[in-house]
């Protein structure tokens, strides 16, 4: 699934991690590309990407010290993390390190799952967007 457009300007790029079919994790990095469009006159032109379904938000704050051991996620959802650290594990034995500004695309509804850790000082905030299944 991953992408082979080159990261920059008309580009964004996301962290996913996602189930094999045994049931284990893994993340890829996904880069979705942009084109420069008019999308609010009277405003300069800027980069927009093709549409997507989303039809709901919410938050999730995690206190300072809070472990998400293996789970896998409650549902296909982009995690946009707003403040503070966490670290994230795949069964394959990868982890990642996200902060503020980090995109996370969660997909591993089925087999083990991840483990979420909260690294920072602080509590820790994320925007999430439940998606459809595709």
């Amino acid at each position: 699934m991953t992408s082979k457009l080159p990261p920059g300007p008309g580009t964004v790029q996301y962290h996913r991690i996602y189930a094999d079919a045994q049931g284990g994790s893994h993340f890829d990095t996904v880069t979705v590309g942009q084109k420069l469009a008019c999308g609010a006159p009277p405003a300069a032109p800027f980069y927009v990407s093709e549409d997507n379904p989303a039809s709901k938000y919410r938050f999730y704050t995690f206190q300072p010290g809070w472990i998400g051991d293996w789970h896998p996620c409650p549902a296909r959802q982009f995690l946009a993390l707003l403040s503070g650290a966490v670290e994230m594990n795949t069964t394959d034995g990868t982890v990642r390190r996200f902060g503020p500004g980090d995109l996370v695309l969660l997909e591993d509804t089925s087999g083990r799952g991840h483990v979420t850790r909260n690294v920072s000082d602080g509590p820790t905030t994320f925007l999430v967007v439940p998606v459809p299944p595709v």
